[in-house]
């Protein structure tokens, strides 16, 4: 479990930096394909200013919606990369050959756009909820773990 921090100041930054860290991943991950940048570089911006609001405004892990989300929703980036690429399957090309995206009323350069996006979503979610992942994993008391091991001796 992760305590909230007491201090004023600390609190007070972190309600400036967090929200400008997330809209700083948020940009790296939608024009990461016109610079540096992407999906894997958004999605670690995204997951350490998440860590950051866990350090700051604590967590517990036992009972929080944001802990039983992260923990069971970790494929969901997956999901998301392999059905636009089953979605170009469908169009007849390759896989992510984005200009055979099913998507109607698009032109060929609107559906690579639209290709090139959605599966950096997906690798930034997959990106930020591991990370996040692991740093609740880790923060998790040792005495709850004592308690699932039956004998220890």
């Amino acid at each position: 479990m992760i305590h909230s921090h007491d201090s004023v100041i600390v609190r007070t930054l972190g309600r400036i930096v967090i929200p400008v860290a997330q809209l700083f991943g948020v940009y790296v991950l939608v024009f990461g394909q016109y610079g540096p940048g992407g999906g894997f570089v958004g999605g670690v911006v995204l997951a350490a200013s998440m860590i950051l609001a866990n350090l700051i405004y604590g967590l517990d892990t036992k009972d929080t919606w944001l802990s039983r989300m992260v923990l069971h929703g970790d494929g969901l980036g997956l999901l998301l990369f392999a059905g636009v690429g089953g979605l170009c399957l469908i169009g007849g090309g390759v896989y992510l050959n984005y200009a055979n995206l099913q998507v109607p009323g698009l032109d060929e350069a609107s559906r690579r756009y639209l290709g090139i996006l959605l599966t950096q979503i997906g690798v930034a979610l997959d990106v930020a909820v591991t990370g996040v992942s692991i740093s609740i994993s880790l923060s998790a008391d040792d005495e709850d773990d004592a308690e699932d091991e039956p004998f220890r001796a």
